[in-house]
């Protein structure tokens, strides 16, 4: 923690970033202009309106905002839980946040945040999710925390709360940024994931003073926090106009990389990705297109012997099956065969031939496509 700041200034700066309707890059303007937070609270409207050029009604509900609060009271509260309130001079206060155009005057965090180097990629998404969603991010969420990766997520309903359970279940650290302070739970039954995430090495964030309702407006804010701390942000499911796509945008407008994962094209869960792959987002089919886009310096660390048997897994084992279909997967072997091809080799008619071959793919190592059969890769 910086010491060069003092007690007064710190918790001058945890009251100006109470007034949520304010970009936090134009609070850290004021800042300049007046050389302290201290020196804006000691001003009043007319002044702050004139000094600063800006609206004297906005002025006013700025100052009316930041002196509602008790600022030691956020501090007292936060440390009873374990947690710190840290400003952009504090060495624990995240450099790609702090980098982000619209850095937080005050974040808010419960937990351990992962060391600047470590590599950290968004995982997020619809709170609408479907089968099929759920799938996708839990496999993906699964196998990028055993590489090493750090999920970032929203700790929402839905996509957030799959990619936050599916590290837990491994107890591996994900980072939850949250729509509300960090003295509430939203929706209610996460308390438990929360919990467990924070036992695991994860983390809690937020910007917002610590009891923070769950407001609509509160949401598209904290997207800015995901996609900063994050490279690449990978976005599994959401319609169209959804949270998970203004991530998505303010991600590209950081200069970061957006990653979607392709889906139906009668799902409306699937339209928001499937319109980021027309405009030329990333497409994710396995971890492995994910890691390609961490970049090197964050790549230290990470444990790729698990990406090699995640995109190479070994087949199942042919023991269990009958002498007959252990021919038939001899003669398959790493290529592509027809029908007729595989039943002339067998030398048995095609009836029987089809029967093998049904008994394989519903066994799962075989896969058939435009008539052609080929060895699952599981």
């Amino acid at each position: 923690m910086n010491t060069s700041i003092s007690a007064a200034e710190r918790l001058a700066r945890i009251q100006l970033n109470a007034f949520l309707y304010f970009r936090a890059d134009w609070l850290e303007r004021l800042i300049e202009i007046f050389g302290s937070a201290q020196e804006i609270l000691r001003q009043d409207a007319r002044t702050l309106s004139q000094e600063a050029n800006i609206n004297p009604d906005t002025a006013a509900k700025l100052l009316q905002a930041a002196l509602a609060v008790n600022p030691q009271e956020e501090w007292d509260k936060t440390s009873a839980l374990g947690g710190h309130i840290y400003i952009p001079e504090d060495d624990e206060y995240p450099q790609s946040l702090r980098n982000c155009k619209e850095a937080p005057v005050a974040i808010y965090v419960l937990g351990h945040l992962p060391a600047d180097e470590r590599a950290c990629v968004a995982v997020v998404g619809t709170r609408k999710i479907t089968p099929y969603g759920r799938r996708v991010t839990r496999k993906l969420a699964e196998e990028l925390a055993q590489c090493g990766v750090t999920v970032v997520s929203g700790l929402a309903r839905g996509i957030d709360s799959e990619a936050h359970a599916a590290c837990v279940r491994l107890k591996k650290p994900t980072i939850a940024v949250i729509g509300t302070g960090i003295g509430r739970c939203y929706p209610a039954e996460n308390r438990s994931l929360e919990k467990a995430l924070l036992e695991h090495g994860g983390a809690v964030v937020s910007e917002l003073p610590f009891n923070s309702p769950p407001n609509a407006f509160h949401f598209p804010r904290r997207n800015r926090i995901i996609a900063a701390l994050s490279q690449p942000v990978v976005v599994v499911e959401g319609e169209i106009k959804s949270g998970a796509l203004i991530t998505a945008k303010l991600a590209l407008e950081m200069g970061k990389d957006v990653l979607a994962v392709p889906g139906p094209i009668d799902s409306p869960q699937s339209g928001g990705p499937n319109s980021l792959v027309k405009q030329g987002a990333g497409v994710v089919t396995a971890v492995a297109d994910i890691l390609d886009y961490i970049p090197q310096a964050s790549r230290f660390g990470l444990d790729l012997r698990f990406f090699e048997h995640a995109t190479q897994a070994p087949d199942k084992p042919l023991e269990e099956l009958s002498p007959r279909e252990q021919q038939v997967m001899q003669i398959v072997g790493t290529g592509m065969c027809s029908l007729d091809q595989i039943a002339e080799t067998l030398g048995s008619d095609v009836p029987e031939t089809a029967g093998l071959l049904f008994e394989l793919e519903v066994k799962g190592f075989l896969s058939c496509e435009n008539g052609l059969y080929s060895k699952n890769k599981f």
